[in-house]
């Protein structure tokens, strides 16, 4: 017996155990099934060996369904959690279902659809229909998103082997120079960014946190051995420090945004070490340190002339080097 089916007799054999007991009518409304399936499902619990009866009560014109007062005193405690969601968390429970479009098409998201229903049966109808209309209301974009559709067992033994702390091999793509190659590594932490499903991982050769994209994990191999978590890494710290996904020394930059770009600067947080100086002519000067240099700088040119950078010399150098190949064609 699975799932659905597993529920509804845990909760029936609750009903059944109250001291009043149950009609068939309240099976059929508790769990929201035909009176037919009540039929079938009081044949399953005598097929289990439980002792049912039906009672006539005197003025009531259904009979009341009991199990044998000395079988219930051998039950253990089957009353099912009501599971009360504020407005609040209903709303954080659908955007979090929201955001697992990186797994969109997966066996995961197969696994996570099946978890929210299963949730399904434990909240009360007037929550269920809050969840169903909420579901309208977020939507993810899936464009620009990365495929994990066959990485599930990658994954699987990723989430496994961080749980255990064993360490794994895996055969890697590396786009930078297009190689093949194969790492013994610790994994240590997933987590999303831009649509894409990252791995922090120690490379077990050299001791060096590394950063890995799931989707280039080619093959993967747990194995028995295990390896001790370093001690002084912090993996939210380390998040936070890179201004995108490309890790390594901080540097300090300082940028001027035209009163165009200024209020879409203004709206968020870049760094975590960050100033903003504001100009008469509603320019504003960003100043923060983080890191990733190539990133950052990808992103200062991506504004175009609406940005000026200020700071560091060396980086202007560069991407007046990199405009003036794009004019030359070189």
């Amino acid at each position: 017996m699975r799932g659905k089916n597993l529920l509804q007799l845990i909760k029936a054999l609750t009903l059944l155990s109250r001291p009043q007991g149950c009609t068939r009518k309240e099976l059929a409304e508790e769990l929201d099934i035909t009176d037919r399936s009540v039929s079938r499902l009081l044949n399953s619990i005598e097929t289990l060996n439980i002792p049912i009866y039906d009672e006539q009560i005197p003025l009531e014109k259904q009979k009341r369904w009991h199990i044998e007062s000395s079988y219930v005193d051998q039950l253990p405690n089957l009353s099912l959690p009501k599971i009360a969601l504020t407005f609040p968390e209903i709303i954080s429970l659908c955007m979090m279902v929201g955001e697992s479009v990186v797994f969109k098409g997966t066996e995961i998201d197969r696994h996570i659809q099946t978890a929210l229903s299963s949730l399904m049966y434990f909240i009360p109808e007037e929550t269920r229909i809050e969840l169903s209309g909420l579901k309208r209301i977020f939507i993810s974009k899936t464009i620009g998103s990365k495929r994990y559709t066959g990485k599930e067992k990658i994954i699987t033994t990723l989430t496994e082997s961080i749980l255990n702390g064993n360490a794994c091999e895996i055969t890697y793509h590396v786009f930078y120079n297009d190689r093949i190659k194969d790492d013994t590594i610790g994994p240590l932490h997933l987590y999303e960014n831009n649509g894409g499903l990252y791995l922090f991982a120690v490379k077990l050769s050299d001791n060096q946190i590394r950063s890995y994209a799931v989707e280039r994990i080619k093959r993967i191999t747990a194995l028995p051995q295990s390896f001790d978590y370093p001690a002084d890494f912090d993996p939210e710290q380390t998040l936070n420090s890179a201004f995108d996904m490309i890790h390594g020394e901080p540097i300090t930059v300082k940028i001027r945004f035209s009163s165009s770009e200024a209020r879409y600067i203004k709206e968020k947080q870049w760094a975590k070490t960050q100033t903003i100086e504001d100009h008469e002519d509603d320019s504003i000067t960003l100043t923060m340190t983080t890191s990733g240099y190539r990133d950052v700088k990808r992103w200062v040119m991506s504004f175009g002339k609406e940005a000026v950078l200020l700071e560091p010399e060396k980086m202007k150098q560069e991407i007046r080097d990199e405009i003036q190949k794009i004019l030359s064609g070189d």
